[in-house]
């Protein structure tokens, strides 16, 4: 068999970061930004859809050049050394089983709006949906990648076809963005929540030795992908904004006006399976990051495993367990989902703006101004987030201690030797 056959192309990979950065969130973020900062919740998209575009390409760029299992820990371990490297491939392992809960919460309440859940019978539901995780990813990501290429075009045409539906006309009756007093603060804060919509562009990165040709596929891909979503959320955006609606969740209430019911259950097939696309390339990337740091010595050898399909077994199996467990930490402590958010988005600044300093030593002169672009989007998401920004600190000062001592332990060791 051709190996290329069982890897992925720059559409696939395209539908593949598409669905990833859609998830549950295209049809719950909307909504949330809009209760912090009103109809400033469009100018929230806009500005975050254009700042993280240089963003998606240095790492497109990154990617190609240097592709690894790795991902960002990979680029700055090149750039910074294997102390500064392991520390970001730490905190992304640390971040992700929090993130999960936060998308499964999402995922659940898209079920509620089809079958109304007890919350042990939710938490059973999750640990379920954690099991169809493993059968997807078992046999390799190209599987997953072809059904997310269909989600992502089917997403697509369900909000296209709302937005002809509602007939748009920006008039004094529909909406006024200059009448708008929201403040610089609520905007600041919403993009602070809306960026957890392009979480996952990071983690195409780990995922690159399983494209055809990274070096000519990655960079249309991710900006394919990236360009899509930001339009996707703009206009779902609007559509909250254009057509009240006093359901929970808003897009269900919209499409029942627009196209005469069914919405519970389109809204909510789309959002269980984008629930599931998003926790899935998470948990591939996450997986491959943990291989490749059990070769390195980072982590146990017992992780190094792979089936015949390729599939860090041992790592996907443990980190579906931690996922497990965290999940029923979390329904036992109620945690709050805009706090798990807003946590997981602030080890994420970090991870892309260590990624940025290193694409500066990497890359070429000419991507210095997109590297600096990169840069000035950090800044301004972690301002945004404010206090939340506290957890990712927390990560880094107990990881990157550990990693110095481990390394220069191992360096010892094996002089001794």
């Amino acid at each position: 068999m051709n190996k290329n056959s069982t890897k992925i192309g720059r559409w696939h990979g395209a539908g593949l970061l598409a669905t990833t950065l859609l998830g549950t969130s295209v049809f719950i973020l909307p909504q949330m930004t809009i209760a912090t900062a009103g109809q400033g919740a469009l100018i929230s998209w806009l500005i975050l859809t254009l700042a993280i575009i240089p963003v998606a390409l240095v790492f497109g760029r990154l990617t190609a050049r240097f592709p690894h299992a790795a991902g960002p820990a990979y680029f700055v371990e090149k750039a910074f050394g294997p102390i500064a490297g392991r520390t970001i491939g730490l905190i992304f392992l640390f971040v992700v089983p929090l993130g999960t809960p936060a998308a499964l919460l999402m995922t659940c309440l898209f079920i509620d709006s089809l079958v109304l859940l007890s919350e042990f019978q939710a938490l059973l539901t999750q640990l379920g949906l954690l099991a169809i995780i493993f059968v997807l990813n078992v046999r390799g990501i190209q599987v997953s990648a072809k059904l997310q290429f269909l989600l992502t075009f089917t997403i697509v045409a369900i909000v296209v076809l709302l937005l002809g539906v509602t007939g748009i006309s920006f008039n004094s009756e529909s909406l006024s963005l200059a009448s708008d007093s929201t403040s610089t603060t609520a905007v600041m804060a919403a993009m602070g929540i809306a960026f957890w919509s392009f979480l996952g562009v990071e983690a195409m990165a780990h995922l690159a030795n399983d494209f055809k040709d990274p070096k000519k596929d990655m960079i249309p891909a991710m900006m394919i992908g990236t360009v899509l979503v930001g339009l996707i959320y703009l206009g779902c955006t609007l559509l909250v904004l254009l057509v009240p609606s006093s359901t929970d969740l808003t897009m269900v209430g919209i499409f029942d006006q627009m196209l005469g019911g069914y919405g519970a259950q389109v809204i909510g097939v789309l959002g269980i399976a984008g629930g599931l696309a998003t926790v899935n390339v998470y948990t591939a990337s996450v997986a491959r990051l943990t291989w490749s740091f059990s070769r390195d010595g980072v982590l146990p050898n017992y992780f190094s495993k792979l089936n015949r399909f390729g599939v860090p077994i041992r790592a996907l199996s443990t980190l579906l367990l931690i996922m497990a467990s965290v999940l029923i930490i979390t329904w036992v402590s109620k945690s709050d989902l805009e706090d798990l958010i807003a946590w997981s988005n602030g080890v994420f600044v970090i991870i892309y703006f260590a990624s940025m300093l290193a694409a500066q030593k990497l890359l070429g002169r000419e991507n210095r101004f997109l590297i600096l672009l990169g840069c000035l989007f950090c800044f301004m998401l972690s301002y945004g987030l404010g206090w939340s920004m506290l957890y990712a600190f927390v990560l880094i000062a107990i990881t990157a201690p550990f990693l110095y001592w481990q390394y220069h332990y191992q360096a010892r060791k094996a002089v001794s030797v």
